[in-house]
């Protein structure tokens, strides 16, 4: 397998980077990566030196560079990470989703399209998607499946959506092996503290006030990112194309309670929760049916959400330098950097 990854220096495509090497019958893994706010090199910085893997700095937009890369690694298989991901930041600056989730994901079919052409031998292609693009769930009772109609409620999800349906219409009307995985709330070492949890985490490191959206029973499903690249390769390898796959953790908390439990294993009072405006459009339950990864793929967690908090808590509390440094500087500074790099003018 020669496998191209897009987004790798992220949370979680810095993670399948090293499940995929630690897989038998890898022999290449290339890392196409912008390297915005998020994606860090230092994610990656263990897997330099590795004969196996190449990371190469680019944007997945630029359709002369995707297609060399093509040419020169001629893949078997190519898993779409690359994503503008944070919820709160698509509300006010969607230019910039609409670029990298749609327009980045077309030049990627495209390119996935002319190289099959060109060869002939089949591409395979991993769209990776998000439980968010369902939308919101009206009971207790109801959980995503993936028969249900699409549903995004913020620019985010609905760019993810887009790029989906847009991928699944690419493999229909061409004719590519490509399936679609849509993961619940990931978590784990590496995430950028702009998230949920490692922003509770570094504030309450920090001694400062750990704001809650709402009243604070938002309810998500939390996936270990490891249970979660285990998934994704088990549907680049035994899924069946065309189809799309949920990938879930068995594990639904109120928002509240997550920062609770972070405050707890950090022996910090529950004082240090401030109650903020909800943010617009904030949907209030997510939750995964994923009994077909289950049943097609042999997919399912091993993390438990309680393991999983106290390890990724004890990350963050190991590994300060790695995160003092990002939120030195503001994350609105960050995103000005990034939207100069693409041209497109920052909203907010």
């Amino acid at each position: 397998m020669r496998i191209l990854v897009t987004g790798g220096c992220g949370f979680i495509g810095s993670g399948f980077l090293r499940y995929a090497l630690a897989q038998d019958g890898v022999e290449r893994v290339v890392n196409l990566d912008a390297l915005t706010y998020s994606g860090r090199l230092e994610n990656v910085a263990e897997l330099e030196g590795d004969a196996h893997f190449r990371n190469v700095v680019g944007d997945i937009t630029d359709a002369d560079l995707v297609s060399k890369l093509m040419q020169e690694e001629d893949p078997t298989h190519v898993v779409h990470f690359a994503a503008e991901s944070h919820v709160d930041r698509s509300l006010f600056a969607a230019r910039c989703f609409v670029s990298t989730n749609i327009d980045g994901t077309l030049c990627l079919l495209e390119a996935t399209r002319a190289r099959q052409e060109a060869t002939g031998k089949e591409l395979r292609f991993l769209q990776i998607s998000t439980d968010e693009v369902y939308g919101d769930l009206e009971t207790e009772e109801d959980f995503f499946v993936e028969t249900m109609p699409l549903d995004p409620r913020n620019p985010y999800s609905a760019t993810k959506a887009g790029a989906d349906l847009l991928a699944l219409a690419f493999a229909r009307t061409h004719e590519l092996w490509l399936v679609v995985t849509r993961s619940s709330n990931n978590y784990g070492p590496r995430q950028f503290p702009e998230k949920l949890i490692p922003l509770m985490i570094t504030n309450a490191l920090e001694g400062k006030q750990l704001p809650v959206y709402g009243d604070g029973k938002n309810v998500r499903d939390w996936l270990w990112v490891d249970d979660n690249c285990a998934g994704v390769w088990a549907a680049l390898t035994r899924g069946k194309p065309g189809e799309a796959y949920n990938l879930g953790g068995a594990s639904e908390r109120q928002n509240l309670d997550v920062v609770k439990g972070i405050l707890a294993a950090l022996d910090k009072p529950e004082s240090m929760i401030t109650y903020v405006k909800d943010r617009p459009g904030h949907d209030r339950r997510y939750a995964i049916d994923f009994s077909k990864a289950e049943r097609e793929l042999g997919f399912r967690p091993k993390m438990t959400f309680e393991q999983g908090l106290e390890r990724t808590v004890a990350w963050y509390r190991d590994h300060s330098d790695w995160w003092r440094k990002l939120k030195g500087a503001s994350f609105q500074d960050y995103y000005r950097e990034h939207y100069g790099k693409l041209g497109l003018k920052s909203e907010g």
